[in-house]
């Protein structure tokens, strides 16, 4: 079962991810929320859409940006709409 963890904690853990470019896509309902901050961050992707990003936050320590998802996704990339994707230095089991 795909698992992210960052310095100790299980973020996120689902045998429903989705993977796309490689990436994990963990849905909504298996990320442990008390961990996500919301961030001001956003990226485009051309064919996904507009990224939204989250702070990663475990023990008073930060990991800023370290989660991105997909709102309101492409319709080509509309299977990962609101799953989360991880990135520095979170480490994703398979």
């Amino acid at each position: 079962m795909p698992k992210a963890t960052w310095n100790g904690a299980v973020l996120a853990e689902s045998d429903n991810c989705e993977v796309v470019e490689g990436n994990q896509y963990f849905p909504p309902d298996s990320l442990n929320m008390d961990y996500f901050k919301s961030s001001n961050t956003t990226t485009t992707c051309g064919w996904k859409g507009l990224a939204n990003y989250y702070t990663v936050e475990v023990e008073g320590q930060q990991n800023k940006d370290a989660a991105w998802y997909y709102a309101e996704p492409k319709e080509a990339a509309s299977n990962i709409k609101g799953y989360v994707a991880f990135w520095r230095g979170v480490t994703v089991e398979v």
